[in-house]
């Protein structure tokens, strides 16, 4: 019987490694980064790990997390929208507006706001299919045209005063858990479904793998790169509305600094640049990432202006990354 131990043990080693190998590649790398990175945080502050500033991380990212759904969305298909923050920024101005100085009532003021950002979006998407440019510079062209608006129409001048309802929803908590968290998690589990079980939204894959065999297979590659960007617009208008209601104030540039974040959400999410990969539970981690982050520093006194660096490195080691996966 002796002898036959050390055989029986080679013979079992090799699976269970290749078991091992096999769990490990299905656990998603920025899961562990995120790992990584509570631990480091929860020895640094004493404060890290509590409730309140769990919660708080949640709040602070809500509005960055519902615009890089939409930005995961555009970036799966093969293109990129650079105009998120912008329009933001001028839908929550549009909103403000319309209640400050024409007296509309704040629900059709609102409305206003996300049909705006809905425009703008279907705006981005013609001009990225229909027209043929390419959505960087179409998206960049709207971003700069958006910004200027936000700014014209109250003359840089921010607005005050909203509903108290409106204000409320942000203070609003259900079973201990703000409302604007619900919303988060809701946008993404809704983004989840659709992209893993209907077939409109497993088509995006197709096109960002290869657009001209997606056209070939007979999907309507305009028609859905279109309604990506559209829902794009109206998830940034939508996270416009978050930020009004938490400040209670609409400012012009609002928004504007996010764009990085948002990027930076959905490449160290896992998805590529290039199209074709990327799945809302790697983006929600990806927010994750950046909203501890930021957290984080921020607990431990590292400056301000320090932090974008931090981010842009965690960029960069996302996409060595993904490249040497692939």
């Amino acid at each position: 019987m002796a002898p036959a131990e050390p055989g029986t043990r080679a013979s079992t080693d090799p699976g269970l490694r290749a078991r091992l190998v096999q769990i490990s590649r299905q656990v998603p790398g920025p899961l562990i980064g995120l790992i990584v990175i509570l631990v480091v945080f929860s020895f640094l502050s004493p404060y890290f790990l509590t409730t309140r500033n769990l919660l708080d991380i949640f709040s602070q990212i809500s509005e960055i997390g519902i615009m890089a759904v939409g930005s995961a969305l555009v970036i799966i298909t093969g293109g990129i929208d650079l105009s998120v923050g912008a329009v933001l920024a001028v839908s929550l101005m549009l909103t403000a507006w319309l209640y400050r100085d024409f007296q509309i009532a704040f629900p059709i003021a609102m409305f206003a706001g996300l049909l705006l950002g809905a425009l703008i979006g279907l705006l981005n998407g013609v001009l990225a299919t229909y027209a043929r440019i390419q959505p960087f510079v179409a998206t960049l062209a709207t971003m700069s045209a958006c910004s200027g608006i936000a700014l014209y129409i109250t003359n840089g001048s921010p607005v005050t005063g909203f509903p108290d309802y409106f204000t409320a929803l942000t203070a609003l908590h259900i079973a201990g858990i703000p409302l604007q968290t619900i919303i988060l998690v809701s946008v993404y589990l809704i983004a989840a479904f659709w992209l893993k079980f209907r077939p409109n939204g497993r088509a995006l894959y197709a096109l960002g793998g290869n657009e001209e065999v997606a056209r070939l297979s007979g999907l309507n590659v305009q028609r859905i790169k279109v309604g990506v960007y559209v829902i794009a617009g109206f998830l940034a208008a939508l996270a416009g509305m978050i930020v009004g209601s938490r400040l209670d104030s609409a400012q012009p540039t609002a928004g504007l600094s996010d764009l990085l974040s948002v990027i930076a959400v959905v490449v160290i999410g896992g998805a590529s640049l290039a199209g074709g990969s990327g799945s809302m539970l790697g983006t929600f981690i990806g927010l994750l990432i950046i909203g501890v982050l930021q957290n984080g520093m921020s607990l431990i006194d590292v400056s301000p202006n320090l932090q974008p660096v931090v981010i842009g490195a965690a960029i960069i080691l996302a996409v060595l990354t993904d490249r040497r996966a692939r």
